[in-house]
């Protein structure tokens, strides 16, 4: 599995850039925490990081942009778990896609507010978007390990879909449906469609 698609590194490589970048991406994330991403102003995260108007914008020109470089640094250490996991039990299909699976929803949930914010397009600008093309390209080549009953094609897409944001908002807002409810009715239906059992993996 080490040909999946990893997304670029379009990070600033010198020192002080990098170390500015991450005291403004930690600065915003206590913030959104705090107070919810709706809330969140440039004027904040600058205060809140101790660091000039002038720096913030040079690395983020909006709050759109900021949100989706708070985005990337979860999907960028979701993509090297995954990849680290995969190389260190490669013959376990089962137990690697149950894994990945939670691993992709917790993502999901953690980023909501940030995942519906207006503008930014993670996991939601369509086939052609790198981390779409990720999340699918892992699903189905876990599952074409487990040579499911059906289209495996068919099988990874309807997986994907039970990981989109606006499903799992909409899921999640739902009485009842917490987070164990979610993992839970994912594994097991992308269990069926596998003819295993994910559930409890």
């Amino acid at each position: 599995m080490d040909d999946l698609f990893i997304l670029s590194d379009n990070r600033p490589t010198r020192s002080d850039a990098l170390r500015n970048r991450d005291l403004l991406l930690e600065s915003a994330r206590r913030l959104i925490a705090a107070h919810g991403a709706d809330a969140l102003s440039m004027s904040a995260v600058a205060e809140a990081a101790g660091v000039g108007k002038g720096t913030l914008y040079r690395h983020f020109r909006d709050k759109t942009q900021l949100f989706e470089a708070l985005v990337d640094v979860d999907q960028r250490a979701l993509q090297e778990n995954t990849l680290a996991r995969l190389r260190a039990v490669p013959g376990q299909p089962a137990d690697n896609l149950a894994w990945f699976l939670g691993e992709a929803l917790g993502f999901v949930l953690r980023n909501l507010n940030l995942l519906a914010a207006e503008g930014v397009t993670r996991l939601s600008a369509g086939p052609s978007h790198p981390a779409h093309m990720w999340w699918l390209q892992t699903i189905r080549g876990l599952m074409s390990r487990l040579h499911p009953p059906m289209d495996v094609q068919y099988a990874a897409q309807v997986v994907y879909l039970l990981l989109d944001p606006c499903m799992v908002a909409y899921l999640r807002a739902q009485p009842g449906f917490d987070e164990v409810r979610l993992r839970e009715g994912l594994l097991e239906a992308a269990g069926q469609l596998c003819g295993v059992r994910l559930l409890g993996r």
